[in-house]
Protein backbone atom coordinates (compact mmCIF):
# COMPACT_ATOMS: atom_id res chain seq x y z
CA UNK A 1 0.00 0.00 0.00
CA UNK A 2 1.22 3.48 -0.81
CA UNK A 3 0.18 6.56 1.13
CA UNK A 4 1.83 9.75 -0.11
CA UNK A 5 5.59 9.23 0.05
CA UNK A 6 5.35 6.25 2.41
CA UNK A 7 4.77 2.57 1.79
CA UNK A 8 2.90 0.29 4.19
CA UNK A 9 2.35 -3.45 4.54
CA UNK A 10 -0.38 -5.46 6.25
CA UNK A 11 0.38 -8.75 8.02
CA UNK A 12 -1.92 -11.79 8.35
CA UNK A 13 -3.60 -10.29 11.41
CA UNK A 14 -4.47 -7.11 9.56
CA UNK A 15 -1.84 -5.03 11.37
CA UNK A 16 -0.43 -2.26 9.21
CA UNK A 17 3.21 -1.21 9.51
CA UNK A 18 5.41 1.13 7.54
CA UNK A 19 7.91 -0.38 5.12
CA UNK A 20 11.37 1.20 5.43
CA UNK A 21 13.27 1.02 2.14
CA UNK A 22 17.06 0.99 2.31
CA UNK A 23 19.05 2.02 -0.75
CA UNK A 24 22.44 0.49 -1.51
CA UNK A 25 25.02 0.13 -4.26
CA UNK A 26 24.99 -3.24 -5.98
CA UNK A 27 28.53 -4.30 -5.12
CA UNK A 28 28.95 -7.28 -2.79
CA UNK A 29 30.64 -5.16 -0.12
CA UNK A 30 27.89 -2.51 -0.26
CA UNK A 31 25.26 -5.26 0.15
CA UNK A 32 27.09 -6.76 3.12
CA UNK A 33 27.37 -3.33 4.76
CA UNK A 34 23.71 -2.56 4.12
CA UNK A 35 22.60 -5.95 5.45
CA UNK A 36 24.57 -5.33 8.65
CA UNK A 37 22.68 -2.03 9.20
CA UNK A 38 19.34 -3.68 8.32
CA UNK A 39 20.07 -6.46 10.85
CA UNK A 40 20.75 -3.89 13.59
CA UNK A 41 17.50 -2.07 12.79
CA UNK A 42 15.54 -5.35 12.83
CA UNK A 43 16.91 -6.15 16.30
CA UNK A 44 15.95 -2.72 17.60
CA UNK A 45 12.60 -2.43 15.79
CA UNK A 46 11.21 -5.96 15.25
CA UNK A 47 7.87 -4.62 13.95
CA UNK A 48 9.32 -2.58 11.12
CA UNK A 49 9.41 -4.13 7.65
CA UNK A 50 12.67 -3.48 5.79
CA UNK A 51 13.15 -3.66 2.04
CA UNK A 52 16.55 -3.37 0.36
CA UNK A 53 16.75 -1.58 -3.01
CA UNK A 54 20.05 -2.04 -4.89
CA UNK A 55 21.24 0.28 -7.68
CA UNK A 56 24.36 1.00 -9.75
CA UNK A 57 26.20 4.33 -9.40
CA UNK A 58 28.48 6.26 -11.79
CA UNK A 59 31.50 5.11 -9.75
CA UNK A 60 30.48 1.48 -10.26
CA UNK A 61 30.21 2.00 -14.03
CA UNK A 62 33.43 3.92 -14.76
CA UNK A 63 36.00 1.31 -13.83
CA UNK A 64 38.85 2.19 -16.16
CA UNK A 65 39.67 5.66 -14.78
CA UNK A 66 41.45 6.61 -11.56
CA UNK A 67 38.93 8.01 -9.06
CA UNK A 68 40.97 11.17 -8.57
CA UNK A 69 40.74 11.86 -12.32
CA UNK A 70 36.95 11.61 -12.58
CA UNK A 71 36.70 14.62 -10.33
CA UNK A 72 33.11 14.00 -9.22
CA UNK A 73 32.72 14.20 -5.44
CA UNK A 74 29.46 12.27 -5.31
CA UNK A 75 30.63 9.44 -7.54
CA UNK A 76 29.16 6.62 -5.48
CA UNK A 77 26.30 8.55 -3.92
CA UNK A 78 24.42 10.59 -6.53
CA UNK A 79 21.98 7.93 -7.78
CA UNK A 80 21.26 6.85 -4.22
CA UNK A 81 20.54 10.44 -3.19
CA UNK A 82 18.25 10.89 -6.21
CA UNK A 83 16.24 7.88 -5.04
CA UNK A 84 16.13 9.34 -1.52
CA UNK A 85 14.89 12.66 -2.89
CA UNK A 86 12.16 10.96 -4.95
CA UNK A 87 10.99 9.02 -1.85
CA UNK A 88 11.89 5.74 -3.55
CA UNK A 89 14.03 4.84 -0.54
CA UNK A 90 13.98 6.12 3.06
CA UNK A 91 17.60 5.70 4.01
CA UNK A 92 20.87 4.88 2.29
CA UNK A 93 23.91 3.10 3.69
CA UNK A 94 27.33 4.41 2.55
CA UNK A 95 30.95 4.04 3.44
CA UNK A 96 31.41 7.38 5.22
CA UNK A 97 34.60 8.07 3.29
CA UNK A 98 32.55 8.20 0.04
CA UNK A 99 30.36 11.04 1.33
CA UNK A 100 31.47 14.62 0.60
CA UNK A 101 31.89 16.93 3.62
CA UNK A 102 29.00 19.10 2.37
CA UNK A 103 25.86 17.14 1.51
CA UNK A 104 23.24 18.38 -0.96
CA UNK A 105 20.46 20.43 0.67
CA UNK A 106 17.76 18.30 2.28
CA UNK A 107 20.01 15.37 3.22
CA UNK A 108 21.88 14.52 6.40
CA UNK A 109 23.88 11.68 7.91
CA UNK A 110 21.53 10.40 10.61
CA UNK A 111 23.87 7.72 11.97
CA UNK A 112 27.57 6.86 12.00
CA UNK A 113 28.06 3.30 13.20
CA UNK A 114 30.91 1.90 15.30
CA UNK A 115 34.07 2.09 13.25
CA UNK A 116 35.77 -1.02 11.92
CA UNK A 117 39.61 -0.94 11.82
CA UNK A 118 40.23 2.30 9.85
CA UNK A 119 43.79 1.45 8.74
CA UNK A 120 45.01 0.41 5.31
CA UNK A 121 46.10 -3.16 4.65
CA UNK A 122 48.78 -4.61 2.38
CA UNK A 123 47.73 -7.66 0.36
CA UNK A 124 50.81 -9.32 -1.13
CA UNK A 125 50.91 -11.34 -4.35
CA UNK A 126 51.15 -15.05 -3.41
CA UNK A 127 54.75 -15.09 -4.81
CA UNK A 128 55.76 -12.56 -2.13
CA UNK A 129 54.11 -14.24 0.85
CA UNK A 130 55.91 -13.46 4.10
CA UNK A 131 57.55 -10.26 2.83
CA UNK A 132 56.95 -6.69 4.03
CA UNK A 133 56.92 -3.50 1.95
CA UNK A 134 60.50 -2.94 3.15
CA UNK A 135 61.69 -6.32 1.91
CA UNK A 136 59.97 -6.31 -1.51
CA UNK A 137 62.47 -6.19 -4.40
CA UNK A 138 63.53 -2.85 -5.94
CA UNK A 139 60.95 -1.41 -8.40
CA UNK A 140 58.18 -3.76 -7.25
CA UNK A 141 54.81 -2.33 -8.37
CA UNK A 142 52.17 -1.59 -5.74
CA UNK A 143 48.56 -1.13 -6.85
CA UNK A 144 46.48 1.68 -5.33
CA UNK A 145 44.05 4.17 -6.82
CA UNK A 146 44.41 6.49 -3.81
CA UNK A 147 46.62 9.58 -4.06
CA UNK A 148 46.71 9.64 -0.25
CA UNK A 149 48.16 6.13 0.02
CA UNK A 150 50.61 6.59 -2.86
CA UNK A 151 51.96 9.93 -1.56
CA UNK A 152 52.67 8.56 1.93
CA UNK A 153 54.11 5.24 0.77
CA UNK A 154 56.34 6.77 -1.96
CA UNK A 155 58.06 8.82 0.70
CA UNK A 156 58.34 5.95 3.16
CA UNK A 157 59.31 3.22 0.62
CA UNK A 158 61.24 4.97 -2.19
CA UNK A 159 62.33 1.64 -3.75
CA UNK A 160 58.72 0.80 -4.73
CA UNK A 161 56.64 1.98 -7.70
CA UNK A 162 52.93 2.80 -7.56
CA UNK A 163 50.27 2.27 -10.24
CA UNK A 164 46.50 2.84 -10.33
CA UNK A 165 44.23 -0.15 -9.80
CA UNK A 166 40.43 0.24 -10.02
CA UNK A 167 37.46 -2.04 -9.57
CA UNK A 168 35.65 -3.40 -6.56
CA UNK A 169 37.45 -5.54 -3.98
CA UNK A 170 36.79 -8.80 -5.85
CA UNK A 171 38.16 -7.34 -9.10
CA UNK A 172 41.28 -5.89 -7.48
CA UNK A 173 42.18 -9.12 -5.72
CA UNK A 174 41.66 -10.98 -9.00
CA UNK A 175 43.97 -8.54 -10.83
CA UNK A 176 46.60 -9.11 -8.14
CA UNK A 177 46.34 -12.93 -8.06
CA UNK A 178 45.91 -13.77 -11.72
CA UNK A 179 48.56 -11.53 -13.26
CA UNK A 180 52.09 -10.58 -12.32
CA UNK A 181 51.52 -6.83 -12.77
CA UNK A 182 51.49 -6.08 -9.03
CA UNK A 183 53.67 -7.26 -6.15
CA UNK A 184 51.02 -6.06 -3.71
CA UNK A 185 47.90 -3.91 -3.49
CA UNK A 186 46.77 -1.57 -0.72
CA UNK A 187 43.15 -1.78 0.43
CA UNK A 188 41.13 -0.62 3.42
CA UNK A 189 41.31 -3.27 6.14
CA UNK A 190 37.64 -2.63 6.98
CA UNK A 191 36.35 -3.76 3.58
CA UNK A 192 38.41 -6.95 3.64
CA UNK A 193 37.17 -7.76 7.14
CA UNK A 194 33.53 -7.13 6.26
CA UNK A 195 33.87 -9.40 3.21
CA UNK A 196 35.28 -12.15 5.44
CA UNK A 197 38.66 -11.99 3.69
CA UNK A 198 40.75 -11.11 6.70
CA UNK A 199 43.12 -13.97 5.85
CA UNK A 200 44.22 -12.01 2.76
CA UNK A 201 45.67 -9.20 4.91
CA UNK A 202 49.46 -9.58 4.84
CA UNK A 203 50.03 -6.60 7.13
CA UNK A 204 48.19 -3.59 8.52
CA UNK A 205 49.86 -0.22 7.89
CA UNK A 206 50.48 1.69 11.11
CA UNK A 207 49.94 5.48 11.18
CA UNK A 208 53.69 6.16 10.95
CA UNK A 209 53.69 4.42 7.53
CA UNK A 210 50.30 5.46 6.23
CA UNK A 211 47.52 7.44 7.90
CA UNK A 212 43.98 6.73 6.78
CA UNK A 213 41.31 8.63 4.85
CA UNK A 214 38.70 10.82 6.51
CA UNK A 215 35.85 8.59 7.72
CA UNK A 216 37.59 5.36 6.67
CA UNK A 217 36.15 2.21 8.24
CA UNK A 218 32.88 3.86 9.34
CA UNK A 219 29.42 3.26 7.87
CA UNK A 220 27.01 6.17 7.52
CA UNK A 221 23.24 6.18 7.15
CA UNK A 222 22.02 9.08 4.99
CA UNK A 223 18.41 10.22 5.34
CA UNK A 224 16.13 13.11 4.34
CA UNK A 225 16.83 15.90 6.83
CA UNK A 226 13.12 16.70 7.26
CA UNK A 227 12.13 13.04 7.86
CA UNK A 228 12.08 13.30 11.67
CA UNK A 229 10.68 9.77 12.22
CA UNK A 230 13.47 8.12 10.29
CA UNK A 231 16.11 10.42 11.81
CA UNK A 232 14.91 9.45 15.27
CA UNK A 233 14.84 5.78 14.33
CA UNK A 234 18.40 5.60 12.96
CA UNK A 235 19.92 7.89 15.61
CA UNK A 236 20.20 4.94 18.03
CA UNK A 237 22.80 3.43 15.67
CA UNK A 238 25.28 6.25 16.37
CA UNK A 239 28.54 5.20 18.06
CA UNK A 240 29.55 8.27 20.13
CA UNK A 241 33.36 7.95 19.78
CA UNK A 242 33.14 7.24 16.05
CA UNK A 243 30.78 10.19 15.49
CA UNK A 244 33.07 12.64 17.29
CA UNK A 245 36.21 11.33 15.58
CA UNK A 246 34.55 11.55 12.16
CA UNK A 247 33.09 15.04 12.78
CA UNK A 248 36.64 16.21 13.60
CA UNK A 249 38.10 14.46 10.53
CA UNK A 250 35.42 15.78 8.17
CA UNK A 251 35.72 19.34 9.57
CA UNK A 252 39.50 19.14 8.98
CA UNK A 253 39.01 18.03 5.35
CA UNK A 254 36.27 20.58 4.69
CA UNK A 255 38.36 23.47 6.04
CA UNK A 256 41.28 22.36 3.82
CA UNK A 257 38.87 22.04 0.87
CA UNK A 258 40.28 18.60 0.22
CA UNK A 259 38.55 15.82 -1.68
CA UNK A 260 39.40 12.72 -3.72
CA UNK A 261 41.86 14.63 -5.86
CA UNK A 262 44.31 15.69 -3.13
CA UNK A 263 46.37 13.66 -0.64
CA UNK A 264 44.95 14.37 2.84
CA UNK A 265 45.27 11.86 5.70
CA UNK A 266 44.17 11.68 9.32
CA UNK A 267 44.45 9.68 12.52
CA UNK A 268 42.10 10.12 15.49
CA UNK A 269 41.88 8.67 18.97
CA UNK A 270 39.64 9.12 21.98
CA UNK A 271 41.40 8.68 25.32
CA UNK A 272 39.19 9.33 28.32
CA UNK A 273 37.50 12.64 27.61
CA UNK A 274 40.22 13.84 25.18
CA UNK A 275 39.92 13.65 21.41
CA UNK A 276 43.25 13.61 19.53
CA UNK A 277 43.41 14.49 15.83
CA UNK A 278 46.50 14.15 13.66
CA UNK A 279 46.13 15.51 10.14
CA UNK A 280 48.49 15.77 7.21
CA UNK A 281 48.70 17.00 3.63
CA UNK A 282 51.17 15.73 1.02
CA UNK A 283 52.51 16.57 -2.39
CA UNK A 284 51.69 13.84 -4.97
CA UNK A 285 55.14 12.26 -4.67
CA UNK A 286 55.17 12.61 -0.89
CA UNK A 287 58.33 14.73 -0.92
CA UNK A 288 56.56 17.67 0.73
CA UNK A 289 54.28 17.21 3.70
CA UNK A 290 52.84 18.98 6.71
CA UNK A 291 51.62 17.05 9.71
CA UNK A 292 50.38 18.23 13.10
CA UNK A 293 48.42 16.89 16.09
CA UNK A 294 45.93 18.73 18.30
CA UNK A 295 43.59 17.64 21.05
CA UNK A 296 40.42 18.86 22.74
CA UNK A 297 38.18 17.88 25.62
CA UNK A 298 34.92 16.25 24.54
CA UNK A 299 33.56 15.93 28.07
CA UNK A 300 29.86 16.73 28.09
CA UNK A 301 29.04 19.39 30.65
CA UNK A 302 25.36 20.01 31.12
CA UNK A 303 23.31 17.00 30.04
CA UNK A 304 20.53 19.39 29.02
CA UNK A 305 22.66 20.35 26.02
CA UNK A 306 21.53 17.33 23.99
CA UNK A 307 20.31 18.18 20.52
CA UNK A 308 16.77 19.19 19.75
CA UNK A 309 15.56 17.92 16.40
CA UNK A 310 16.35 20.78 14.05
CA UNK A 311 17.20 20.10 10.44
CA UNK A 312 19.37 23.21 10.39
CA UNK A 313 21.79 21.69 12.93
CA UNK A 314 24.28 19.67 10.96
CA UNK A 315 27.96 19.43 11.55
CA UNK A 316 29.81 18.61 8.34
CA UNK A 317 26.71 16.77 7.17
CA UNK A 318 26.13 14.84 10.40
CA UNK A 319 23.05 15.08 12.64
CA UNK A 320 23.71 13.32 15.96
CA UNK A 321 20.53 13.64 17.99
CA UNK A 322 21.68 11.60 20.96
CA UNK A 323 25.05 13.29 21.53
CA UNK A 324 25.73 16.41 23.63
CA UNK A 325 25.97 19.48 21.40
CA UNK A 326 29.04 20.73 23.31
CA UNK A 327 31.01 17.56 22.47
CA UNK A 328 30.08 17.80 18.79
CA UNK A 329 31.01 21.48 18.67
CA UNK A 330 34.39 20.73 20.28
CA UNK A 331 35.10 17.96 17.72
CA UNK A 332 34.18 20.23 14.81
CA UNK A 333 36.32 23.09 16.15
CA UNK A 334 39.26 20.72 16.57
CA UNK A 335 39.12 19.81 12.87
CA UNK A 336 38.84 23.44 11.77
CA UNK A 337 41.65 24.58 14.10
CA UNK A 338 44.03 21.85 12.92
CA UNK A 339 43.29 22.67 9.27
CA UNK A 340 43.94 26.37 9.93
CA UNK A 341 47.24 25.50 11.61
CA UNK A 342 48.35 23.57 8.50
CA UNK A 343 47.03 26.29 6.17
CA UNK A 344 49.11 28.86 8.05
CA UNK A 345 52.15 26.65 7.49
CA UNK A 346 51.62 26.45 3.70
CA UNK A 347 49.16 23.56 3.20
CA UNK A 348 47.22 25.53 0.56
CA UNK A 349 50.27 25.70 -1.73
CA UNK A 350 51.02 21.96 -1.38
CA UNK A 351 47.40 21.03 -2.14
CA UNK A 352 47.06 23.49 -5.05
CA UNK A 353 50.13 22.02 -6.75
CA UNK A 354 48.93 18.47 -6.04
CA UNK A 355 45.54 19.30 -7.59
CA UNK A 356 47.11 20.89 -10.69
CA UNK A 357 49.52 17.99 -11.21
CA UNK A 358 46.73 15.45 -10.78
CA UNK A 359 44.54 17.32 -13.29
CA UNK A 360 47.44 17.30 -15.79
CA UNK A 361 48.09 13.57 -15.45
Amino acid sequence: MEDGPYKYTRDGNGRVSRVIRIGTRKSQLARIQTDSVADRLKELYPDVHLEIVAMSTIGDKILDTALSKIGEKSLFTKELENALERNEVDLVVHSLKDLPTTLPAGFTIGAVLKRENPHDAVVLHPNHAGKTLDSLPEKSVIGTSSLRRAAQLKKRFPHLEFKDIRGNLNTRLKKLDEKDDFAAIILAAAGLKRMGWEDRISLILEPEDCMYAVGQGALAVEVRARDVDILEMVSVLHDPDTVLRCIAERAFLKQLEGGCSVPVAVHTEVKGSQLYLTGAVYSLDGSESLKETMETSIAAGDEQSREKVDEQIQRVGVTALKLPAASQDAAERLGVDLANLLLNKGAKEILTVARQLNDAR
